[in-house]
C-alpha cells in the first residue's frame, strides 16, 4: 500500500485562543510537495501537527507508515558521537559484539537484518557530503550546516515512508544545499517541504499554498506556480476593475432614481396646490407614485448592495503581498568614490584579507563561502563590532549592518520608535510617512517589535537601517533571506532596487543574489578572501 498523510477537519489554536487552522481537509500522497505561504500562515504548525509534535484542537491526522521530521531549528547534543546522533550506536555495538564472538540473543535482536549498518551509514553520509566526518567523532566537532545534514542523514537511515522538512536549507552553504537538493530529488516516498528556497521548490511535483487556513493546490514546481498565480492575480485585478465600474454605474442609477422621485414629488405638489386635479384623485396618484418610486429605489439599492458585495469578493481574491516602494536618493554613491578599504586584515578564528581590497562606488558585492569560513566575522569586523587581530578595515562612508539575529530592534519599542532611534532629527510625521512605504501604515507602526512576525520584524529592521540619518551609503546584510517567505523576499528585493549605495551581502540564496543585481563576487575560502568570476558561481 502506498504511503500517505491525511488530515480530516483539522483545527488548531494557540493557548490564548488565536486560531491557526479551522476544519482543514487535505491529503499528501507519494511525490514531492512544496508547502508555501506568507509568514505566520501556519506552515510550520501544520508540519508539527503532521509529525505529531503538536496535538490538534479538533480533527485527525492519519499516516500510513513512518514519518520523519526535520524541524526548522536543529539542535543536537554536542557530546554525542555521530553514530549516536544517527541512531545506530546500539546496532553497531551489537555487530561488534557478534564479530568478537559474543552470540547472546539480545545482540541479534538489536541488530536485526542490518548487518551492513556501517556501510549504509557511511554511504548516506557520503551522499550528503559528510563522508569525512566518521562515525566515532562527536557532534561538537561538526559545523551548524553539517549538523542539519547529520539530522537528515539520521532520518534517511530510518527509511521513513513520509519525510517532512521545515526550511531545511537555512544556514546551509552552497555546497551543502547541492547535497540536500540531490537527496530531495531522489526521494521515493511522500515528501512535504516548507521553504523559501526557489531552487529547492523547483524540484517538487506540486505546490500547496496555505492562505487564511485553506490550501490551494498547483500542479508543477514553484516556477509554474508563480506563473499560475500571476495569471490568477491578473484575472482577480480585472474582476476588481469590472466590479468597481459596476458599483459606480449602480450608484449613478440610484442617484438618477432619487432625482426622478424628487421631480415627481415636486410636480405632484404643484398640481395639488393649483387644484387642477380633484383631491381624491391626487391622493390616489400620490400613493401610487410613492409605491412605484419606493420599489424603484429599493431595487436600485439592492443592485448597489449586490455590486458592492461582488467588489468585496473581487478585492478579497487579490493577493495582499504588497511591495515596498521607497525613494532613497541620499544613499547614492558616485562611481569611483572610495567606500571601503581592507588592508592586510586578519580576523578572529583565522580568516584574512591579504594586501589591499577596495570597494568603490555603488558596487553590489556578494560574499560567498562555506559555513564557518568567516563571512559573519568579516561583516562584524567591518561594522566595528569586532576588533581585527591585525590590519585595518576602514569605511569611508556611513554604513549600516543588518545581522542574522535582527537585534538592531528594541523589542519593547514600537516600530515607529525603533525607526526614530536611527533618525533622531526626523519629525514624527516624517517617520510615519516613510514607514508607510515599508508597509507599516497607521496602527501597524504602533506595534511593539516583540509582537511582530519574522517577516515583519525583518522589514522593520530594514526600514530602521535604510531610513537612518545620515543615510547609509554602505549597507551590509548577513543571510537576509533566512526564514523569510516569498513575499518578504520580493519586498526586500524591491527595497534594494531603490537603494543607491554600495551593498555587501553574505548569502547562500543564489536566486536572491541574482535578483539583487550583484556586480562583484567575493569568495572566502580556506582563510583567504578573493574575487571570483560570475561564471564560477554557477
Amino acid at each position: 500500500m502506498s504511503s500517505s498523510l491525511t488530515c480530516t477537519s483539522l483545527s488548531f489554536a494557540w493557548p490564548d485562543g488565536t486560531p491557526v487552522l479551522d476544519g482543514l481537509d487535505l491529503a499528501f500522497g507519494p511525490g514531492r510537495t512544496g508547502l508555501v505561504g506568507v509568514n505566520g500562515s501556519g506552515k510550520s504548525t501544520l508540519l508539527k501537527l503532521l509529525a505529531g509534535e503538536l496535538t490538534p484542537s479538533a480533527g485527525t491526522v492519519r499516516a500510513t507508515g513512518e514519518i520523519g521530521y526535520l524541524p526548522q531549528n536543529v539542535t543536537l547534543d554536542t557530546t554525542l558521537r555521530v553514530d549516536e546522533a544517527l541512531g545506530i550506536a546500539a546496532r553497531r555495538a551489537a555487530l561488534r559484539a557478534i564479530e568478537a564472538g559474543d552470540t547472546a540473543e539480545e545482540h541479534f535482536e538489536t541488530l536485526g537484518d542490518d548487518w551492513d549498518v556501517d556501510e549504509r551509514a557511511l554511504a548516506t553520509l557520503g551522499e550528503l557530503g559528510l563522508g569525512h566526518i566518521g562515525l566515532d567523532r562527536t557532534v561538537g566537532e561538526v559545523s551548524g550546516g553539517e549538523s542539519v545534514l547529520l539530522r537528515l542523514a539520521a532520518l534517511l537511515l530510518r527509511r521513513p515512508d513520509a519525510l517532512l522538512l521545515d526550511e531545511p536549507t537555512n544556514n546551509l552553504d552552497l555546497y551543502a544545499r547541492r547535497r540536500l537538493y540531490a537527496a530531495v530529488a531522489s526521494w521515493p516516498g511522500v515528501l512535504v517541504v516548507v521553504s523559501h528556497d526557489r531552487e529547492l521548490l523547483d524540484l517538487v511535483d506540486q505546490i500547496a499554498d496555505l492562505r487564511a487556513g485553506r490550501i490551494t493546490w498547483y500542479g508543477g514546481n514553484f516556477s509554474l506556480y508563480e506563473e499560475a498565480r500571476a495569471a490568477g492575480q491578473e484575472a482577480a485585478e480585472r474582476m476588481v476593475r469590472v466590479a468597481e465600474a459596476d458599483v459606480r454605474r449602480q450608484q449613478r442609477e440610484l442617484a438618477d432614481a432619487q432625482v426622478k422621485l424628487a421631480r415627481r414629488k415636486r410636480y405632484g405638489q404643484k398640481m395639488f396646490e393649483q387644484k387642477r386635479v380633484p383631491k381624491i384623485v391626487m391622493g390616489t396618484r400620490k400613493r401610487a407614485a410613492q409605491e412605484s418610486a419606493g420599489k424603484h429605489r429599493v431595487l436600485h439599492e439592492e443592485r448597489l448592495a449586490e455590486a458592492r458585495g461582488r467588489l468585496g469578493e473581487a478585492v478579497e481574491a487579490v493577493r495582499d503581498d504588497d511591495e515596498i516602494r521607497v525613494d532613497l536618493p541620499y544613499t547614492a554613491v558616485p562611481p569611483g568614490r572610495d567606500v571601503l578599504t581592507l588592508r592586510d586584515l586578519e580576523l578572529r578564528y583565522g580568516a584574512r584579507v591579504g594586501g589591499v581590497l577596495d570597494v568603490r562606488g555603488p558596487e553590489r558585492i556578494a560574499l560567498l563561502g562555506r559555513n564557518g569560513a568567516g563571512k559573519t566575522t568579516l561583516l562584524r569586523t567591518v561594522a566595528g563590532q569586532l576588533a581585527p587581530v591585525a590590519g585595518e578595515a576602514t569605511a569611508h562612508v556611513p554604513l549600516r549592518f543588518l545581522p542574522q539575529r535582527l537585534d538592531v530592534l528594541d523589542g519593547e519599542l514600537t516600530v515607529a520608535e525603533n525607526v526614530a532611534r536611527y533618525a533622531p532629527g526626523a519629525t514624527v510625521n516624517r517617520v510615519r510617512a516613510r514607514l508607510a512605504r515599508f508597509l507599516f501604515r497607521g496602527a501597524r507602526a504602533d506595534r511593539t517589535a516583540a509582537t511582530l512576525s519574522g517577516g515583519e520584524r525583518f522589514r522593520a529592521a530594514l526600514a530602521a537601517l535604510m531610513l537612518a540619518e545620515p543615510a547609509p551609503q554602505l549597507l551590509m546584510l548577513d543571510e537576509p533571506t533566512n526564514n523569510l517567505d516569498m513575499a518578504s523576499v520580493r519586498q526586500l528585493t524591491t527595497a534594494l532596487e531603490s537603494y543607491e549605495g554600495a551593498l555587501l551581502v553574505a548569502s547562500h540564496d543564489m536566486p536572491f543574489l541574482k535578483s539583487a543585481g550583484i556586480t562583484r563576487w567575493l569568495l572566502l575560502e580556506e582563510g583567504e578572501l578573493r574575487d571570483i568570476a560570475p561564471e564560477a558561481v554557477g
